[in-house]
């Protein structure tokens, strides 16, 4: 496959798990089924149902999803959903309704009784597109029953931040941050990088020269690229080991395409009517400088302001004009009217300038002739993410909408980022974007029809150009694939649907990591009441090579990704330091009582509840996870 001109890559996880592409195959020994494991600690499904709401394409998604897994599915939609039959068809109990109430919502099987017995379902998902429908539902359903679980898309991520707050324990899908990367790894074509979801944080695993610094952990050594040491305690050659991280380094130093900005606004308002009234003007003005100064006995610059005064219609008020001769008075009048004229023409062409093409289109446009990069068509909220990422990343690229107040619009202008207003399947708008020299290119529009014009004028321009579609139709991407070899298509609900239904599962996330020909897995794992872990320390966990703990949460409180350390006391004193005084005799500071020392996370004994981030091998995985599962069966024997 041919690479990009930068060299690097990335491939991105969502926070799903799943990768956009097979790991390489791992050389360990045979291991045990984690699958099998997984789910024999989850339990055989308790047969509730699984409650649905929405109307759009990952409402079918979605549904689809849960069907095939096995779920009872029971979906309220609009009955004008042109997805209402399809979903029907699934096999799911379909219930229509325009609007979501209390009373639909417990003939739907949120009916928790008073005496504790739980609802009928067990798991509620809102799909709605407008956050504010979301949320009401959700808050009248945890209302009716505090123990339902509850999964929730949320179009504005900040928003989808502070959900917990309102209902307590819930999972907030965005879409956008779930598709977003995929498409990056299509348009970058590598697979150098993985970001993941993991402890609460947002973090990227790599090659140690792409990952920024502090590293939180080196989880191989690739001095030897066919067996990497997996999870060593220190390394040979710490440039070239694979490690985790919270960012990335840019690829370059300086984008290649910069917007078009004041200067290039201002060339384009200017355009060839302006230049050619202000070319008559210009005649009239010096013609008349040269009459009055002649005719009139009037010196050089005072006939010049004499002179623009009448072609401007600004007036004339000068003494010395009026003892002109009557053909010079006359002259003067009829330039002043031509003056006139040519002022108003001049005023409705820059009018008509700015409202045909608005300020904000002239400056965010492409400054040259850009070349190696990625163009973006359809700035909507996976677009608008998709450029952050792209950003962040250093690689230059170039933002093409129909809509000049879209999101994706005033996140670019925010970074900066140049961006061709106007129709992405117009031979002309993508021209203007660079698509003839540009590296991939991503037509990610809501329309499956507008992205296919798109990538087949994209292709048109440029057949070496990368191009990845946005597609909904599940068959018609494979026959467009097929026939126009155009690239690669993808799907933003499919690529939702996956982690709805592992949220509505409960299943435990796990990314995969490859270090050569091994792979290393990491996920977070509870530690079950009535399981070998509890009471351990998070030190006797670990394995050389094998299992890392990345970081632990203790039940009810936040993720600890320092977990080997003391916290620091007031006045910059710990409790290390507050017995290092004790023991040289000298007492505590005056006024400042003895600090309580606080156990380091990694010694504290683990409770039932608590979570850890692991990094680990197939194997030390799934001694891990048969440590916190409950003892069930020993117990019963």
């Amino acid at each position: 496959m041919r690479r990009p001109r930068w060299g690097k890559s990335v491939t991105f996880f969502g926070n799903s798990g799943a990768s956009t592409e097979s790991p390489p195959d791992s050389e360990e020994q045979p291991q045990p089924d984690l699958t099998a494991a997984t789910a024999s600690a989850i339990g055989p499904a308790d047969g509730r149902r699984v409650v649905v709401c929405g109307s759009d394409r990952t409402m079918l998604r979605v549904t689809t999803e849960l069907v095939s897994s096995g779920e009872r599915v029971t979906a309220i939609v609009n009955p004008d959903s042109r997805h209402y039959d399809r979903i029907k068809e699934l096999g799911a109990n379909v219930m229509g309704a325009r609007v979501i109430s209390e009373s639909l919502l417990r003939r739907a099987g949120v009916d928790a009784a008073d005496d504790g017995a739980p609802s009928t379902a067990r798991a509620l998902v809102l799909l709605d597109n407008n956050d504010v429908h979301n949320v009401h539902t959700a808050l009248t359903a945890r209302d009716m029953d505090p123990e339902l679980r509850i999964v929730v898309q949320m179009v504005n991520p900040r928003l989808g931040k502070h959900m917990n707050r309102l209902l307590g324990d819930c999972v907030v899908i965005n879409g956008p941050s779930l598709a977003a990367p995929a498409f990056v790894s299509d348009a970058l074509e590598d697979d150098e990088l993985t970001w993941l979801d993991l402890g609460g944080r947002r973090l990227v695993a790599g090659q140690a020269d792409l990952i920024r610094e502090p590293h939180l952990t080196v989880l191989a050594d690739t001095t030897s690229s066919a067996t990497p040491t997996l999870l060593p305690l220190s390394s040979s050659d710490p440039d070239g080991d694979i490690v985790l991280g919270t960012g990335v380094r840019a690829l370059w130093g300086s984008r290649d395409v910069r917007p078009a900005g004041w200067f290039m606004a201002l060339r384009d308002i200017l355009d060839s009517r302006v230049r050619k009234i202000a070319a008559v003007m210009a005649f009239l003005i010096v013609a008349g400088t040269g009459v009055i100064h002649y005719f009139g006995g009037i010196e050089w610059w005072r006939a010049l302001y004499l002179a623009a005064g009448v072609v401007t219609s600004a007036g004339i008020d000068d003494d010395k004009f009026n003892d002109a001769q009557p053909w010079v008075k006359v002259s003067a009048v009829l330039v002043q009217l031509t003056g006139i004229v040519l002022m108003a023409l001049l005023t409705a062409v820059v009018v008509d300038s700015l409202i045909g093409a608005r300020l904000s289109r002239l400056i965010g446009g492409v400054r040259g002739r850009p070349r190696n990069h990625v163009v973006v068509c359809g700035l909507g909220t996976v677009g608008s993410r998709v450029l952050e990422i792209l950003t962040e990343r250093g690689v230059a690229v170039v933002g093409v909408d129909q809509d000049d107040e879209a999101p994706g619009v005033q996140t670019a202008h925010r970074l900066k980022i140049p961006v061709v207003v106007g129709d992405s399947s117009n031979e002309e708008t993508l021209r203007l974007a660079g698509v003839q020299r540009c590296q991939s290119v991503l037509a990610i529009t809501d329309g499956d029809i507008t992205n296919l014009e798109c990538a087949i004028m994209a292709r048109d321009l440029n057949p070496d150009a990368w191009i990845t579609m946005r597609m909904f139709d599940h068959d018609l991407a494979q026959r467009v694939e097929r026939r126009l070899g155009l690239g690669h298509s993808r799907s933003v609900s499919m690529l939702v649907a996956p982690a709805v239904a592992a949220a509505v599962a409960n299943r435990r996330s796990q990314v995969t990591v490859p270090a050569g020909r091994r792979v290393l897995l990491l996920t977070e794992v509870t530690v079950e009441p009535g399981s070998i872990a509890v009471g351990k320390r998070m030190g006797q966990l670990d394995e050389a090579g094998g299992l890392r703990v990345l970081a632990r949460q203790d039940l009810g409180e936040a993720w600890d990704w320092s977990p080997t350390g003391p916290e620091p006391r007031a006045g910059g004193r710990t409790a290390a330091s507050e017995r290092e005084a004790r023991s040289a005799g000298r007492a505590p500071a005056a006024g400042r009582a003895p600090a309580v020392e606080r156990v380091p996370a990694v010694e504290r004994e683990l409770r039932a509840g608590d979570r850890l981030a692991v990094a680990g091998t197939r194997s030390g995985l799934a001694r891990l996870l048969m440590a916190t599962r409950a003892q069930q069966s020993s117990a019963s024997s």
